[in-house]
């Protein structure tokens, strides 16, 4: 068993660079059943994790407190977890009940982001160990999972909102490799946003169309509350979190 790192330096040495593409590597395989992966125990920084709850499952109705996400990382890389936690069951039940019609390309595509938004939730979920908030469960009661167009909409939204959540949380991040981390999942998420909107509409040209992108090229930024209130009816429990 590796040895647990024991300060905020040694965490972010962990989620960066080569340690990074590692423990990447190893969640990646086993989660696509290539190999059986050693886990990787990652301690959060000591002086947050009092904050926050133990890892498990949360009960559907709990209320499920990130923190103050405009002064403490760890708040934030839990904001980022809960929304990784959405998309990867999202994608998850995708494929296990693909909607009728979908192509073999269609499935390689959704099979893709889905290990994806899996190496991100077991990312955030190992490194921020016992402080990590407890799992989430997620309420597709309004998703018709046999429908394309239900489908693919749902699947738009989540990744447009998902890069709007990490351009929005860019600006309260202290550490300089936790905003590395950000800017290279960040990055991924995008590449969902473009490739969804072109299944959607192949012929289109609009895959970055001006409710996304501004006139200056740069992507839409979502507030804390804005996003919450966007994933919120797709999650039993209640997300609260203090900020201004």
């Amino acid at each position: 068993m590796e040895k647990l790192p024991q300060d905020s330096a040694q965490i972010s040495r962990m989620l960066t660079g080569k340690e990074s593409a590692r423990l990447g590597r190893r969640i990646f395989m086993r989660y696509i059943g290539a190999t059986a992966a050693a886990g990787v125990a990652l301690s959060a920084c000591h002086s947050e994790m009092n904050d926050f709850s133990p890892r498990g499952a949360a009960r559907a109705g709990d209320v499920v407190d990130l923190g103050d996400l405009e002064t403490n990382d760890v708040a934030i890389l839990n904001y980022a977890y809960a929304l990784e936690q959405l998309e990867a069951a999202f994608y998850t039940q995708v494929i296990m009940t693909p909607y009728k019609g979908m192509t073999d390309k269609e499935y390689m595509i959704l099979k893709d982001i889905k290990e994806h938004e899996i190496a991100h939730r077991e990312l955030f979920k190992t490194a921020l160990g016992g402080a990590a908030i407890p799992g989430l469960t997620p309420d597709f009661s309004s998703i018709d999972f046999m429908s394309r167009d239900s489908v693919l909409s749902v699947a738009q939204t989540y990744e447009n909102v998902g890069v709007s959540a990490y351009n929005g949380a860019g600006k309260f991040i202290k550490s300089a490799d936790y905003l590395t981390l950000a800017g290279k999942i960040v990055s991924v998420e995008a590449r969902h946003a473009a490739v969804v909107a072109t299944l959607i509409a192949p012929d289109s040209t609009m895959f970055a169309p001006d409710s996304i992108v501004d006139m200056n090229g740069l992507d839409m930024v979502r507030s804390f509350r804005q996003v919450l209130t966007l994933v919120g009816p797709f999650i039993k429990e209640k997300v609260n979190f203090n900020a201004a």
